[in-house]
């Protein structure tokens, strides 16, 4: 099984050739912006690292959100564009999925898992999972406290680059929250081993599609929806 997987959700840009659970080709680098100038070269990268065409995969991966607005929609828009051109299938993982998969099963080992992701404003996006990294809630988007309101044992790992937020507020309740050795966002490779393993359980995955928790910000001019003489 051959998957090309995409990211540029957060304030990373990765592309990864992932090939019967082994990765072929890869490219990583911490960027809050520039992903659209970065992407399509990373692409043409790792394809030639790799020796392959578009022709040569089964599907595309791509990271569909929560995250940056503008960054999800080039990672979509780009995957969706060479998924129609070469006539293959593309799976969207969510960006909670991705962080969450980055960590080892010794250290979520008994212990329950919180995905935080910056959401750039007062709140963090969210979502709870099971030590088996099931999903526990809904994506959520809410401050730090409530979210700390809402956890139910006395110990939690959190993952995701909002972690340290929510783990200072934790502490602070009297909750022992650690702050997982997980990367803090997602990578293409986890991406693909994600859609991979999914793909093995006859699982559907998540559609292409960008998971919005939230409406973008939108600044309006001051004579936005005027007339004018």
């Amino acid at each position: 099984m051959r998957i090309l997987a995409l990211d540029t959700a957060t304030t990373a840009c990765s592309v990864a050739v992932w090939e019967d659970d082994t990765v072929r080709a890869r490219r990583f680098e911490m960027m809050p912006r520039g992903q659209s100038e970065a992407l399509i070269p990373m692409v043409v990268d790792v394809l030639k690292e790799a020796s392959l065409t578009f022709k040569d995969f089964d599907f595309l991966a791509v990271t569909v959100g929560p995250g940056a607005f503008t960054g999800l929609r080039i990672g979509l828009a780009a995957a969706r564009g060479m998924a129609l051109a070469a006539q293959l299938p593309c799976v969207g993982v969510t960006t909670f999925d991705a962080v969450a998969a980055g960590i080892t099963p010794e250290e979520r080992d008994r212990t329950d898992v919180l995905v935080a992701l910056d959401a750039k404003r007062s709140d963090v996006y969210a979502r709870f999972f099971s030590p088996l990294l099931e999903p526990a809630s809904p994506p959520l988007a809410l401050p730090p406290d409530e979210l700390v309101a809402m956890i139910g044992a006395d110990r939690l790992l959190v993952a995701g680059d909002a972690s340290a937020r929510v783990a200072e507020v934790a502490s602070q309740r009297g909750v022992n929250a650690v702050i997982s050795n997980a990367p803090g966002v997602a990578d293409a490779a986890i991406v693909a081993a994600v859609a991979a393993r999914r793909h093995r359980a006859g699982e559907a995955g998540e559609p292409a599609e960008p998971l919005y928790l939230r409406p973008p910000d939108v600044t309006m001019s001051p004579n936005s929806g005027r007339l004018r003489p």
